[in-house]
């Protein structure tokens, strides 16, 4: 295992951190192969990575993730809370939900935090969560109480990132990326205001999509190969800790896109989308997610994909259709026919839902 600095914060991180969603009680519709260990089960899971070396473990707050914050305070206690460093998160965006969030998790955990993040903050909490007496001011306020180490903002959105990468309350992000995905760690890699922040990245498999298609090893090198502090990867059991903790990732291979798309063409027409968000739509359409789904539609996740999609993809298409503006195609790095591809993904999620029971 070899280890990163996490930005300014003093904290060196093993590359690889232990994702604790798969060890959780309950169901979690969105992952394959759910395994629901107990707790003893679990200790023994992260006991394992452990002693491969892993020492960054990343939750979210019960009932976000189910019971897995309370197996990892249980595994901090069992091994030594010194000996690892723990990753939080709740989605809160007020000053006063969040502190509490703090203070819960801190229970359930049996210890502090080392790092505590504001999660999936998005275009429409930002300004609650930024701004005074957010989310990001109460984590600055535990991190001085000594209840935190350091303060976190977690988001799927470039935009979000880059707030927190020039908010100097800010000292780690959490983002998602992977070699499919890869238009968001591009854009991190090419701006500077990153250099100084730890960033982890999550979505590494994709939601458990890309090891159907890709090794292990390529999924992880290709993250790695971004200037990044650790990859998060979700693991439930002792092979899958082996496949992610074992390998040789010192080349940090990167993949070049093209030949990623060409092991999917295989399977069917990819949207050649890699999420790097810069197809602003003035109607509000977040075309990547929409892009995203359709994708993972065809990549194994066809009920759940098909369902978010049906979400709004009707009004969405009709709103691409009237729109006079047609700025998001001048934005894509890809010449996308964005409009032409609204309406194929409508045409698809009406002929294989609208006659079923949702």
């Amino acid at each position: 295992m070899r280890y990163r600095k996490l930005g300014n914060t003093g904290l060196t991180v093993s590359e690889i951190g232990f994702g604790t969603i798969p060890i959780l009680s309950g169901n979690v519709p969105v992952l394959p192969d759910y395994y629901s260990p107990d707790t003893e089960t679990a200790i023994n899971i992260m006991t394992h990575a452990l002693n491969l070396g892993c020492n960054l473990f990343d939750t979210a707050i019960v009932p976000e993730y189910g019971d897995a914050e309370i197996k990892l305070g249980a595994f901090a206690k069992r091994v030594g809370r010194e000996k690892i460093i723990i990753s939080d998160k709740s989605r809160f965006f007020t000053g006063n939900e969040i502190y509490e969030a703090v203070l819960t998790s801190c229970e359930n955990l049996g210890t502090y935090a080392d790092i505590y993040f504001a999660h999936q903050v998005d275009p429409g909490n930002a300004e609650a969560t930024f701004g005074p007496y957010g989310a990001v001011h109460a984590l600055t306020e535990l991190k001085a109480e000594g209840k935190i180490r350091f303060t976190g903002i977690a988001s799927h959105y470039y935009d979000i990132l880059l707030r927190g990468a020039k908010d100097p309350r800010i000292d780690v992000l959490q983002g998602s990326g992977n070699i499919l995905e890869r238009g968001m760690l591009d854009r991190i890699e090419r701006e500077s205001a990153f250099s100084t922040k730890g960033l982890l990245i999550n979505k590494v498999y994709a939601a458990g999509i890309l090891p159907g298609y890709f090794p292990v090893e390529t999924l992880i090198e290709g993250v790695l190969s971004y200037p990044i502090s650790s990859a998060l990867i979700g693991l439930g059991t002792i092979t899958e800790v082996d496949q992610a903790l074992t390998g040789d990732f010192s080349s940090e291979h990167r993949p070049d896109y093209r030949e990623i798309l060409s092991v999917l063409k295989k399977n069917f027409s990819p949207i050649l989308c890699d999420r790097c968000q810069k197809c602003y739509c003035v109607h509000n359409t977040e075309i990547h997610t929409v892009f995203r789904q359709f994708n993972y539609y065809f990549l194994g996740k066809n009920y759940w994909a098909l369902r978010k999609l049906d979400l709004n993809i009707r009004e969405s298409a009709e709103s691409c259709n009237r729109c006079t503006d047609r700025s998001c195609m001048k934005q894509c790095p890809r010449g996308l026919k964005i409009p032409q591809l609204m309406n194929q993904i409508r045409n698809l999620t009406e002929a294989h839902i609208r006659n079923s029971i949702i």
